[in-house]
């Protein structure tokens, strides 16, 4: 039975009732109308089925057409298993497909590529839903009938599906796709198929010598393929003549287009990246995420004004909204009109913008001598939001803090620990402000509470360690605690730090200095330059000492801390 049966048996028993097809690109379920029947150049084959099969059959179409797709799927895998008809598998399959029922479609299809070797999109659909499924080679040994049959094939979306695949797994697929170059080396979605492998294997420079040495000119796929691999080759400003020429041969293809705006804007090319951008929201007005990047490339250029204008056009189309509240917010900032920025960051709703908008909103507010505003607003957020209430403590209390308003942030933290009196974030901030306030047993239980409820975390048992330390002579101790964070996050330059502070305070000057110097390296933080430059001091290298506070101060002209230890050590805050 070919795969007009469903159609067939709809007419007949349903009298010209709608049955399924593959799902169309619009979404809407999988429908044909029996007119097709009439209009389709392959003979009609009648299938010899059993009264069981035919109304089990009958029932799936009614099925569908009162959108139990379950039931119709049910039947016609049953059906499928018990006739093996390559009709009846392929109707099993689309419907499958379409539901997103993947043991489903991978039985169907196997059924289907089984009862009808030859037929192409059979032996294709196996092999997809075999790759899909993780069973590459034999997904492979299906993908060479049909390269076999017709030189075309999904090689592509096989490399593609394992991406994920474990190196044994893609090193089996490489050798299977160098085998079936050896027989077709010029075919190209072999070779695009073998330099997603090797991308994926963690080799570009192979993947890419493979796409230069076999160009295929008028592909895109190959080009933006081998434009990703000179990105992540560090060599983007290559990439920019490719798919500038790959622009003169596809001026409409939106992919191409795009890469190349977003290759500009990693080249911070900003101008002629906005131009693109331009060119895209002209060609597709509808997509609102590319205006979206259009207004995002527009402030990177500082082009406020224009980025406004994209901006209020997606919140009047309801796209994007949030996103597009924070970026306004942002370029009135540019523009130094307070007030529109501040209104903006409110209007940002629940999501991943919010605490970004309200921190940035409350640190503009403390900035200008609207502290009040700012806990007005605060606390308004906490009660509409109260899924955010302790971030939003915890935003108010570090404003707080930049202000150097320790004892309100103080009385803030303490209220909402009556709120959430267990929770670490709030305890690890109380902590921190007693140490400004010189009370370091509040400081110590209350990270003692922390590290007793999560025995792994680095950053209370570095803060503990850091602050015996500096501020007691419990250097064993904190020496303990440290070396503890650090086997936990051994490249953390803020754990290094502190042992090589505890090292200093030990007497340990050479290993301080090594610490030291590689904390900097790697986080090139004033503290830890004036650290540094305090250990160096001791070991009277002063010459250099100052070297290191000149170029903190350089990058942070007011640094208390590099200030504060020039103080002590030198009698003057200055150079």
């Amino acid at each position: 039975m070919n795969r007009s049966f469903a159609l067939l048996t709809a007419a007949v028993f349903l009298g010209g009732c709608q049955t399924f097809a593959p799902a169309p690109e619009d979404g809407t379920p999988p429908v044909e109308e029996p007119s097709a029947v009439a209009q389709t150049a392959e003979p009609v084959t009648y299938g010899s089925f059993s009264k069981e099969t035919l109304l089990s059959l009958l029932t799936a179409e009614l099925a569908g057409q009162r959108n139990r797709f379950d039931i119709a799927l049910d039947n016609y895998v049953a059906q499928a298993e018990a006739t093996q008809d390559a009709g009846v598998a392929e109707r099993g399959f689309r419907i499958a497909e379409y539901l997103g029922a993947e043991q489903a479609a991978l039985s169907t299809a196997l059924l289907w590529a089984k009862n009808a070797p030859e037929q192409i999109d059979a032996q294709r659909a196996a092999a997809v839903q075999l790759a899909r499924a993780g069973r590459y080679d034999e997904s492979m040994s299906y993908m060479e009938k049909v390269l076999q049959r017709q030189g075309n094939t999904h090689f592509d979306f096989l490399a593609l599906s394992a991406a994920e695949s474990d190196p044994d797994t893609r090193n089996g697929l490489l050798q299977s796709f160098d085998r079936l170059l050896g027989k077709h080396p010029d075919n190209g979605q072999l070779l695009f198929g073998k330099a997603l492998l090797l991308q994926q294997d963690g080799r570009p420079q192979e993947a890419l010598d493979l796409l230069e040495q076999h160009p295929k000119q008028n592909d895109v796929a190959p080009l933006l393929l081998q434009a990703r691999l000179l990105q992540s080759l560090e060599r983007g400003a290559e990439a920019i003549p490719l798919l500038e020429k790959g622009l003169r041969q596809h001026p409409d293809d939106k992919r191409v287009r795009l890469t190349y705006a977003r290759t500009l804007v990693e080249q911070e090319r900003l101008e002629d990246a906005q131009k693109e951008f331009v060119t895209l929201v002209q060609q597709y007005p509808e997509d609102n995420d590319l205006r979206l990047s259009l207004a995002l490339v527009s402030l990177e250029a500082g082009a406020w004004r224009e980025a406004i204008v994209y901006l209020e056009e997606l919140i009047e189309r309801d796209s994007h909204v949030d996103a597009a509240h924070y970026n306004l917010a942002r370029a009135y900032e540019e523009l130094q009109e307070l007030d529109s920025a501040v209104m903006e960051y409110g209007l940002v709703g629940p999501g991943n913008d919010y605490l970004p908008a309200q921190a940035r909103m409350a640190e503009l507010l403390f900035d200008n001598q609207r502290g009040e505003e700012a806990a007005e607003r605060l606390a308004k957020a906490r009660q509409l939001q109260p899924d955010y209430a302790i971030q939003l403590y915890l935003i108010e209390s570090e404003a707080l803090a930049k202000q150097q308003r320790h004892d309100a942030a103080w009385q803030l933290i303490e209220q909402a620990l009556e709120q959430f009196p267990e929770d670490l974030n709030l305890l690890y901030t109380r902590a921190m402000l007693a140490e400004k306030r010189d009370d370091l047993t509040q400081l110590e239980r209350d990270l003692r509470f922390i590290i007793e409820r999560e025995p792994d975390n680095s950053m209370a048992l570095n803060a503990l360690g850091y602050t015996l330390a500096d501020r007691t002579q419990r250097y064993t101790e904190a020496k303990e605690l440290i070396e503890q964070a650090l086997r936990l996050n051994p490249d953390d330059p803020a754990i290094i730090d502190s042992l090589g502070w505890v090292n200093y305070r030990m007497g340990n000057l050479d290993e301080a200095e090594q610490l030291l110097r590689r904390a900097l390296d790697l986080y090139p933080d004033a503290e830890v330059a004036a650290h540094l430059g305090e250990v160096l001091w001791a070991q009277g290298k002063q010459r250099e000492a100052r070297k290191v506070w000149a170029h903190a101060l350089k990058q942070q002209p007011d640094n208390a801390i590099v200030r504060s230890t020039l103080l002590r050590l030198t009698g003057s805050e200055t150079l």
